[in-house]
C-alpha cells in the first residue's frame, strides 16, 4: 500500500471509530490501526511536492509538522514503556510491529482532529476566548514540565503546543456540535445487560511471537472430548459440582466471568448466553477460541443495564458524527510527505519520559465536554 493511500485511510478509519476524546487504552492500538477499506473514486490524493523542511502532511489549508506529530508519538511511546517496559517493541500482529502500528495510528490521530478543524470552519464552530484560555492555561502547564531535552528532541515550543491543544479542543467541540441533538431511548430489552461463567476449552496455541496455530483435527476432536467431559461434571447434580471450581481447574480464559450486552461478545457465544435462565447451562458452544460451556450467574443486571444504555447512546452519537465526517473527508485534498514521514521514529533517550500531553488537556477541558 503505497503512503498517500495509506495516509487516506488513516484519516476515514479513524473517523468511523472517533476515539480521540479519550487518551489512548494501553495495547489496543495494536489492534486498532489503519483502516484497509477500499480507495473511493471521490477522494483527491497528490503527489508529494512542495513542502516545508519539516512538514509531515497537509490536508486543504491545515498542515502537520514533525514536532507536532512527535509529541503524539512520544507521549503514546512513553504511555506503553511506563506500563510494559521498552520490550513492548518487539511485539508484532500479523507482521506489523508495535512500533509502526502505534506510529500509524498517531498519524491517523492527529489528522484526524486537523480534518475536524475543518469541519468546525464549515459549520462556523469556534473556540470561545475562555476556551482559548484553556489551551494557553494548559500549554504553559505541559510546556513547563518538559526538560531541556524533551523540548529538543520533540522540537516543541509552548506556541505549537497551545496550538495543538486549541486544535485538539475545537475537533472536540465541533464533534458536541454535531451529535448536540441526537438522545434516542434505549429500552430496558435493548440495554439488557447479563453476566455469565464460562469453561474455555481452546482450539488453537500460540507460537513464540504470540501467533495463532489452529489445532490439527485430532487436536481439535481431543478439546472437544474434554469439553464434553467438562459439561457432564457441571451438570452433574448428583455429585454437587461448583461450576467456579471447573472454571479454576480446566478453563484456558484468563477471565471467568462475563457481564456484556447484545452486541457485545461473539454471536454464537452470545446467542447462547441470552437463552438461558438463572442457573442453567449450555450445551458445548464453538467460537474462533475454541468450546465453552456456559452458566448464567444473571439474566438481568440494573446496574449494569443502565451504564450499557448510556454506551448505546454514545455509540448511536458517534454513529451519527462519523457518517458526516466521512462525507466530509472525502472531498479533501491530502498530501503525505512520504520522505520524511519515512525517517520518523520514535526517541529513544532515557531523559524523555513526557506522557501526559492528554491528560493535561483532560484537566483543562473536561468540563466543556
Amino acid at each position: 500500500m503505497t503512503g498517500n493511500r495509506k495516509f487516506r485511510e488513516c484519516i476515514g478509519s479513524l473517523g468511523r471509530r472517533m476515539r480521540l476524546w479519550t487518551a489512548m487504552v494501553l495495547l489496543g492500538a495494536l489492534t486498532a490501526g489503519c483502516g484497509s477499506g477500499k480507495e473511493d473514486a471521490n477522494t483527491k490524493v497528490v503527489l508529494t511536492t512542495g513542502f516545508a523542511r519539516d512538514e509531515i502532511f497537509r490536508i486543504e489549508s491545515i498542515s502537520c509538522t514533525l514536532p507536532e506529530i512527535m509529541v503524539y508519538l512520544t507521549n503514546t511511546q512513553n504511555q506503553y514503556e511506563s506500563v510494559y517496559g521498552p520490550e513492548i517493541w518487539q511485539a508484532k500482529a500479523e507482521g506489523i510491529t508495535l512500533e509502526q502500528n502505534i506510529k500509524d495510528t498517531a498519524l491517523a490521530r492527529i489528522a484526524q482532529i486537523k480534518s475536524m478543524n475543518l469541519l468546525a470552519a464549515e459549520h462556523g464552530v469556534e473556540l470561545t476566548a475562555q476556551e482559548k484560555g484553556y489551551a494557553a492555561a494548559a500549554a504553559k502547564e505541559y510546556y513547563g514540565s518538559l526538560n531541556d531535552t524533551e523540548r529538543e528532541l520533540m522540537g516543541v515550543s509552548e506556541e505549537l503546543i497551545e496550538k495543538l491543544y486549541a486544535e485538539y479542543g475545537l475537533a472536540n467541540k465541533v464533534y458536541n456540535f454535531i451529535i448536540r441533538d441526537i438522545n434516542p431511548e434505549i429500552s430496558d430489552d435493548e440495554a439488557r445487560t447479563i453476566t455469565v461463567q464460562h469453561v474455555l476449552i481452546r482450539t488453537y496455541a500460540l507460537d513464540g511471537s504470540g501467533e495463532k496455530i489452529e489445532y490439527t483435527a485430532a487436536a481439535k476432536e481431543e478439546a472437544y472430548q474434554l469439553a464434553e467431559e467438562v459439561l457432564e461434571l457441571a451438570r452433574d447434580e448428583e455429585e454437587g459440582t461448583d461450576f467456579e471450581q471447573l472454571v479454576e481447574r480446566y478453563s484456558e480464559d484468563s477471565k471467568g466471568t462475563y457481564s456484556f450486552g447484545k452486541g457485545d461478545m461473539e454471536p454464537a457465544f452470545e446467542e447462547a448466553a441470552f437463552n438461558l435462565g438463572k442457573g442453567e447451562i449450555s450445551d458445548i458452544v464453538e467460537t474462533k477460541f475454541g468450546y465453552h460451556i456456559i452458566k448464567c450467574i444473571s439474566t438481568f443486571d440494573r446496574a449494569e443495564t443502565d451504564a450499557n444504555k448510556v454506551k448505546i447512546v454514545e455509540e448511536r452519537k458517534k454513529e451519527v458524527f462519523g457518517q458526516e465526517y466521512d462525507t466530509f473527508v472525502k472531498s479533501l485534498t491530502r498530501n503525505l510527505n512520504e520522505e520524511v514521514w519515512g525517517q520518523v521514529a520514535f526517541i529513544h533517550n532515557e531523559a524523555v519520559t513526557t506522557s501526559d500531553f492528554f491528560d493535561i488537556y483532560g484537566k483543562y477541558f473536561a468540563a466543556e465536554e
